[in-house]
């Protein structure tokens, strides 16, 4: 349990700013920053941060929040987890009690998870620094690559002890339970006898962490030389660990991928050290693994720029150009180096300082357009069915560029290269954009025709019809709690009462309460505050510690919109028109309720069983004509309004 002086304290020296640059590229925008959303795939920024207001919102999508509910979102954190983490950012101390049983057990499975990675990683490191094995073997291989102890610290490497369950014993002797060993998988059980093994025994550990440097995995390099064992093992993916969404190296790297404004993509852990120790820190690793959709979403949130960095193997370029389709798909632009015959970016790397490497990667980079032409140009040599599968393999990887005058641009330039009309490629990127929009397509019942999928059926709404009343009447809340409104009582005597006290009161005079549990919780807390000195509902609910009610808040108590001048002059601020607003919008939820309540019992009414029961049937409509009467009377005073034009 975190106390809430402390919270606040961790609150007041954050600035949502710096911590959503942890994760995305920001632009100046005005008064606020910009970039692309890392909760949704898109391509054009509309995810803003507002420094005076300490919140972030994506205009497309709609998630944001404060800080805690950022990065809860993002990186799937608990709240204490996130007030950790923001509070490490600080330099604040969050002291916590100690758990008790009860408490421990309902830990969820991800922190659960989460805690085991740590520790099994501190077990890993300390292992490789102080074990036998570890530093006899582990220590010798590292030693062998010429790795430094200052990139070992970095990247938190570590050795697995020879011992095939050195781990399961110290790991169960420290408390945590076999499920979440299974679970996270760094340790499995053999086939028949049922026993607990470590994974990565005998191997160097490689973690792997998180965006925000939680570890989520592990891969371990077998140090034998015996061919019938993998030289690579990698966890396993689990509820915290997704492969397609990690990138080896992310954390160590991001700062230094904004600052360069590029990204290399290489392939191995040690490709990715050995960079490191040659200056060059703004790269990442896929990990052995064919490039994914997640990954590159992943990293278009902190550059625009990619360099793929190639070896000499002519067979594992070609298999890697779809991964690099899907980087021009997402709008990147991509540059490939391909490096001399036999060596790899990790063997390249020592071999050369940060200057040299950095001179070489200046000179020789192509843009990849123009090298996947080259390459095919030359298996395709005189052949004209191989040019003709050439233009149409080029033309796929021009179609899916986003920006058109980019495409334009490597059209010409395909054209010129290709010795063929620009009619011709342009025709083919055609060809392609129809056949996507055609989408999938299924055999129909006589097995050998085509048809389009069938669109899938619209789901039902499952928000109440009300939510659109009660938010607008929450909204005032959010903003205007404690604001003095002008109201008459029973005896039609003029007073004053906050606005939240206000709307309770109106809602207790039918009988009607908010439909959501968050709504509810705003308003009670509202009445319990309003009348505090100096207290703001608007910073109080933004960084309530229930994200619910916090993104809830961030959203309600925006400005969705931007005045003209000439608007500016005309238009009354909203908080001196309360009086107006108010009652208007209580009157619209209670119109809105009736109006919905009357629905049901029309459905009521036209049940079998309800009908078949006469005192059942005449109760329910005794209510419906009841509610009719009310309901007209609401009706009334809404057509009496007047709009001013």
């Amino acid at each position: 349990m975190i106390d809430k002086s402390t919270i606040q304290r961790i609150l007041d020296a954050t600035d949502i700013v710096d911590v959503v640059k942890e994760f995305v590229t920001l632009r100046k925008s005005g008064a606020n920053y910009k970039g692309l959303c890392p909760f949704h795939n898109e391509k054009t920024p509309s995810f803003t941060v507002s420094p005076a207001r300490q919140l972030c919102k994506c205009f497309s999508c709609g998630k944001g929040g404060n800080a805690v509910s950022f990065v809860m979102e993002l990186e799937q954190m608990t709240y204490p987890e996130a007030i950790k983490w923001l509070g490490r950012r600080v330099g604040i101390e969050v002291q916590e009690k100690e758990l008790t049983d009860e408490e421990r057990v309902a830990l969820s499975t991800r922190e659960s998870m989460f805690a085991v990675n740590e520790w099994v990683n501190r077990f890993f490191q300390d292992t490789l620094h102080n074990g036998v094995d570890g530093v006899a073997q582990g220590m010798a291989y590292l030693r062998s690559r010429g790795i430094r102890d200052d990139m070992i610290a970095k990247f938190g490497l570590g050795f697995s002890p020879q011992q095939k369950q050195a781990l399961v014993h110290a790991a169960l002797s420290h408390g945590f339970k076999e499920e979440y060993l299974l679970k996270t998988g760094v340790c499995y059980k053999k086939e028949g006898s049922g026993q607990l093994c470590d994974r990565f025994h005998g191997r160097v550990i490689f973690p792997v962490f998180t965006v925000s440097g939680k570890v989520v995995a592990f891969g371990g390099r077998i140090l034998s030389g015996d061919k019938n064992i993998a030289k690579y093992v990698n966890s396993p993916e689990s509820e915290i660990y997704s492969k397609s969404h990690e990138l080896y190296g992310l954390y160590q790297a991001k700062s230094a991928i904004v600052k360069q404004g590029n990204c290399f993509l290489v392939e191995g852990y040690t490709d990715v050290i050995s960079m490191h120790q040659s200056g060059i820190e703004n790269v990442v690793a896929s990990s052995g693994t064919s490039l994914t959709e997640g990954q590159v979403r992943l990293l278009h949130r902190f550059t625009e720029n990619i360099t793929v960095l190639y070896d000499g193997d002519a067979a594992g370029i070609k298999a890697s150009l779809r991964g690099i389709d899907m980087l021009l798909s997402e709008g990147l632009n991509v540059k490939v180096l391909l490096l001399p015959d036999g060596d790899d970016p990790d063997s390249f790397a020592r071999k050369h300082r940060a200057e040299e490497l950095r001179a070489y990667i200046d000179r020789h980079q192509v843009d990849f357009i123009k090298f996947k032409t080259d390459l095919l140009l030359s298996d395709a040599k005189g052949d004209p069915l191989k040019r003709a599968e050439l233009i149409e393999d080029v033309v796929k990887s021009i179609s899916v560029i986003p920006n058109r005058i980019v495409q334009q641009t490597y059209i010409q330039e395909c054209a010129q290269k290709l010795q063929v009309a620009e009619e011709l490629i342009v025709g083919e990127i055609n060809k392609q954009r129809v056949a996507k929009r055609k989408g999938p397509q299924t055999p129909d019942s006589s097995g050998d025709a085509r048809k389009e999928a069938p669109s899938p059926t619209p789901l039902p709404l499952s928000v109440p019809m009300v939510q659109r009343e009660e938010e607008l009447l929450v909204t005032m809340v959010i903003r205007y709690a404690n604001n003095p409104i002008k109201c008459r009582t029973e005896e039609d005597e003029e007073m004053e009462m906050p606005v939240a006290q206000f709307i309770n009161e109106q809602l207790q005079t039918d009988n009607m309460q908010l439909p959501s549990a968050p709504c509810r919780q705003i308003l009670e807390e509202a009445l319990a505050h309003c009348t505090e000195n100096e207290w703001n509902p608007i910073v109080y609910f933004n960084q309530h510690t229930n994200v619910e009610i916090s993104t809830l808040a961030s959203r309600l108590s925006e400005v969705p919109f931007a005045l003209s001048s000439n608007q500016q002059a005309q238009y009354v601020e909203e908080r001196y028109r309360l009086e107006e607003v108010v009652p208007r919008l209580v009157h619209d939820f209670k119109h809105a309720v009736i109006k919905e309540r009357l629905k049901e019992l029309l459905r009521e009414l036209g049940r079998p069983e309800v009908m078949s029961q006469p005192e059942r049937y005449n109760a329910v409509m005794k209510e419906y004509m009841a509610l009719c009467h009310v309901e007209r009377m609401f009706a009334q005073v809404l057509g009496d309004r007047v709009v001013l034009k």
